[in-house]
């Protein structure tokens, strides 16, 4: 009966693989979204719509993602510091800085636009027919019989940030990244996989100004008052985690998982904290990192959590190389070409400072949280040249243009791993994981 099964399940996968070859797409590329889980994407995913029309060279990418990890960076301290962020021209032009992205389905009929994953946002928001600065593809409100914009006396009204009232309907603005932008608040239906959530609260963009907001929306998974946690706490319970592939590779794709179904049962994890100032944040308490079989000498007012200024660690979905405020990162850095045998002279790449033109062993990175040490696979310590020629340590020091007192740990040092948020216990958990 099993073997039965089995050859049933494989000639209906095979006829269905022929039928998308034959309509000239492929197959891997088709959602394979179920229950409350969703198929994550790199952007520069060979389905991704967003993959760059010309194919850039190494050096290219690296200084692409680097310049948008700048600008992210100096947006996330901006929150912290609770200051307005007032973009700096770097003399690259910075396009949208999603990284990650998800299919969601919105309005009745339902209408697909692919989302970039914002754990350090709260409120969705999405372009609008007629909005000006947007990308060319967009929510055609009109079209949904669900859709809705709210008024100024709605509660929403009050949750987001900068909110106006214009006529009868509530408008904000908001800064991110190094664009700025102006949206209605609405409601209507978003489709997550196979969950209908009725009257979800987002912004419907009316005029974007700059490159780097994320051309088909944003799902905010922070804690704030329109987050999707927020939003669905009686149907996800506070509870997602998410598995980020690997950017360098077309093949594999991760998920999101919404909910506690499914979520690992036996996980390390160490205590989410609070910050008032910025509720939203996922901070946690790292209290060193070793390099090497070494712990590297960091002052403790490097890692220290201070809700006054902001100071501490988070994680953060769309920043791609880890951010160290400088003491922590010279006092890592150092110890790492300490123990770089043979590497020949150490030669920079953009805002990578410890790059070496010969092959090398590296030291393995571990960082350690209260209650959890999570250590890096090479993979998300290092990155290479397409022809090997070329290898950085993956990690920077925070922007010299701003004083930043916040560390991030970012997706490339995600990457392979299963990351859990649990917000009614309090705690975040990482356990390695291949993302498939």
């Amino acid at each position: 009966m099993r073997m039965q099964t089995s050859s049933l399940l494989f000639t209906i996968f095979l006829s269905l693989s022929c039928l998308f070859l034959a309509q000239g797409l492929n197959p891997r590329c088709e959602s394979v979204d179920y229950g409350s889980t969703l198929k994550v994407m790199h952007i520069y995913d060979q389905c991704s719509p967003f993959r760059p029309p010309k194919a850039l060279s190494w050096e290219e990418t690296v200084l692409d993602i680097a310049a948008k990890d700048e600008a992210r960076v100096l947006y996330l301290s901006s929150l912290v510091a609770g200051r307005s962020f007032v973009p700096i021209a770097s003399g690259r032009q910075i396009t949208q800085s999603a990284t990650y992205i998800v299919s969601v389905k919105i309005g009745t009929p339902p209408q697909t636009m692919l989302m970039t994953l914002d754990t350090s946002s709260d409120t969705a928001w999405i372009p609008c027919s007629g909005c000006v600065g947007c990308s060319s593809t967009l929510f055609a409100s009109a079209k949904s019989t669900s859709f809705k914009s709210l008024g100024c006396k709605a509660a929403q009204c009050k949750q987001v940030t900068n909110p106006r009232c214009a006529g009868s309907v509530c408008t904000f603005n908001q800064t991110y990244g190094s664009s700025t932008f102006a949206a209605n608040v609405s409601q209507d239906t978003f489709k997550l996989a196979a969950d209908a959530i009725p009257n979800y609260a987002f912004g419907c963009l009316q005029a974007v100004t700059g490159s780097s907001v994320p051309a088909q929306g944003l799902l905010g998974l922070g804690r704030g008052p329109l987050s999707l946690l927020s939003q669905t706490q009686n149907l996800y319970k506070s509870t997602f985690s998410y598995c980020l592939p690997n950017f360098k590779s077309s093949n594999f794709s991760g998920t999101l998982r919404l909910g506690t179904t499914g979520q690992p049962k036996t996980i390390k994890t160490t205590p989410l904290l609070k910050n008032p100032r910025r509720s939203s944040l996922y901070y946690v308490n790292l209290i060193a990192i070793r390099v090497g079989r070494k712990i590297v000498d960091i002052p403790p007012s490097a890692l220290a959590f201070n809700p006054a200024t902001g100071a501490g660690t988070i994680f953060d979905s769309g920043t791609v190389f880890t951010r160290l405020v400088t003491p922590a990162y010279i006092a890592v850095r150092d110890e790492f070409r300490r123990r770089i045998k043979n590497g020949g002279l150490v030669s920079s790449l953009g805002g990578f400072d410890t790059c070496y033109t010969v092959p090398i062993v590296a030291p393995t990175i571990s960082f350690h949280f209260t209650g959890m040490n999570v250590t890096l696979p090479l993979d998300n310590i290092l990155i290479h040249s397409t022809a090997g020629s070329t290898t950085c340590l993956a990690m920077a020091a925070a922007p010299d243009n701003v004083n930043s007192v916040l560390n991030v740990i970012a997706n490339m040092q995600q990457q392979n791993h299963r990351v859990l948020i649990d917000v009614p216990n309090s705690r975040l958990g990482v356990a390695r994981e291949r993302c498939t």
